[in-house]
């Protein structure tokens, strides 16, 4: 009897899980390609900076954020990390007033000329995106 109850759990579970939720999905929603080489940076300012070969400063430690500006030789630019998802979204809200091309993961943010944006995207990941 216990298998017999097992099994219509089993249907229920997988009953429920049926169907598509591609279709919940709006056309909006861009979705990006992992990295090529299959790592994405996480929300830490100097490994994003190991990432893409930069010696990071650090100007801002806060609750909220850390940034680091780096001084590269095809530009500066700043590797802004959040402790939750919540603060990077204010932060981007904040940023559009200024408008430009950021490259934004998971918890950071990389703002930089465009073409630096492009170059870091494949080693982590992200989308750019126009504010």
């Amino acid at each position: 009897m216990p298998l017999a109850g097992g099994l219509a759990l089993l249907t229920l579970v997988t009953g429920c899980g049926a169907g598509s939720d591609e279709s919940k999905v709006s056309s909006s929603t861009q979705v990006t390609a992992a990295p090529s080489a299959g790592v994405v940076a996480p929300a830490k300012v100097e490994v994003i900076a190991g990432l893409v070969g930069c010696k990071v400063k650090i100007r801002t430690d806060a609750d909220e954020l850390r940034e680091g500006v780096c001084h590269g030789k095809d530009g500066d630019f700043l590797i802004t990390t959040f402790p939750e998802e919540r603060f990077k979204l204010t932060w981007l809200d904040a940023a559009s007033v200024y408008g430009g091309k950021y490259l934004v993961g998971t918890r950071w943010v990389v703002s930089a000329p465009e073409a630096l944006l492009k170059m870091f995207r494949p080693e982590l990941g992200g989308n750019i995106q126009q504010l």
